[in-house]
């Protein structure tokens, strides 16, 4: 048994713990079932529910979701359509957001796969500084996909701060250059 401010009071039948807490107008609350014997503390539980609850929310505010964004190709994508897109998975990427890049081969395109492995694999290369690959190109069906996430950004060190001339400095200085 555990009262209110955190103290052992020991060992008890439950009437009468239930007897303190209710003299103290707070509620009984059973901690460690499992525990030989069961460990109850004597605490205000609308109050604990409410700040396990705010904690909860404070942990969730401060999590990132990472969704995945998809970006779609074709065998015959052209050129422009194949630098929107990659512009797109780059947006993306600095977002913060993981990149699915697929490509679906129809009809006789199944033949030519190595045309679809050189589109993915040219969009994997030209993202290379800003991502990198979690799921290699992979066939499924036929549908080609890789999976890209954004790089760990290491944020470069701030020079150091110039030191502020003091004004004994501008003489030091001309003395040095009349010495030399």
């Amino acid at each position: 048994m555990i009262d209110d401010n955190g103290e052992q009071i020991g060992i008890m039948p439950p009437f009468e713990a239930l007897k303190i807490a209710r003299e103290r107008g707070l509620d009984l609350v059973e901690i460690s079932p499992n525990a030989n014997p069961p460990v109850c503390r004597i605490q205000d539980y609308g109050k604990y529910l409410y700040e396990k609850d705010k904690s909860e929310r404070a942990t969730r505010k401060k999590q990132k979701t990472i969704t995945i964004k998809e970006v779609k190709f074709s065998v015959t994508v052209d050129e422009h359509d194949y630098q929107t897109k990659k512009n797109h998975a780059i947006r993306f990427l600095n977002e913060g957001d993981k990149v699915k890049a697929s490509l679906r081969f129809k009809g006789r395109q199944m033949s030519h796969r190595d045309l679809g492995y050189n589109i993915i694999n040219r969009l994997i290369q030209d993202l290379a500084d800003v991502a990198t690959v979690e799921f290699m190109p992979r066939m499924e069906g036929t549908t080609l996909h890789a999976i890209l996430a954004p790089t760990k950004k290491i944020e470069p060190k701030k020079p150091a701060a110039p030191k502020p001339a003091s004004p004994g400095d501008g003489a030091k200085q001309a003395v040095a250059q009349s010495v030399q």
